[in-house]
């Protein structure tokens, strides 16, 4: 296992673990990039820790079930399925706060990080953003 397997592992365990804040920015480097689909590009690792924070604070108790795990050069990928109850507060890009739906959802998704010197420096995750605020319940009834 290299070095981008072994960072992505500890991200993903920091995440669905006793989600840590501090713990998860350490895995960045301070000049990050993320982009997400619910927030777009972020940049630094204090943003990106606090993308994060809202997500755990949101799903404190997330589970991630791998289905592929690849590893090539200093890029790890990871394909699998997220999954947990909303039972925290929901931030959303425009700044509003949503209450927990206290509802259950199952997402795939696709997770990219590339790792120079122990630390993320480029990372991508891909969800079908409409598929996890359908199953929240946060849809009109005629796009759920």
């Amino acid at each position: 296992m290299g070095q981008a397997r072994e960072v992505m592992d500890r991200l993903t365990e920091a995440l669905t673990t006793h989600p840590d804040p501090r713990a998860i920015g350490e895995l960045y480097a301070e000049d990050a990039v993320a982009f997400t689909p619910d927030e777009g590009e972020i940049r630094g690792r204090d943003r990106i820790t606090a993308y994060w924070r809202q997500m755990t604070e949101a799903v404190p108790e997330a589970r991630f079930e791998t289905l592929h795990a690849y590893e090539t050069g200093d890029t790890a990928i990871d394909e699998g399925v997220f999954s947990g109850r909303n039972t925290g507060p929901l931030h959303l890009p425009n700044g509003e706060t949503l209450p927990p739906t206290q509802k259950e959802f199952r997402i795939r998704g696709v997770d990219i990080a590339t790792v120079k010197d122990g630390r993320i420096v480029d990372y991508r995750l891909y969800f079908d953003e409409m598929d996890f605020l359908g199953q929240l319940g946060l849809l009109p009834d005629d796009q759920a």
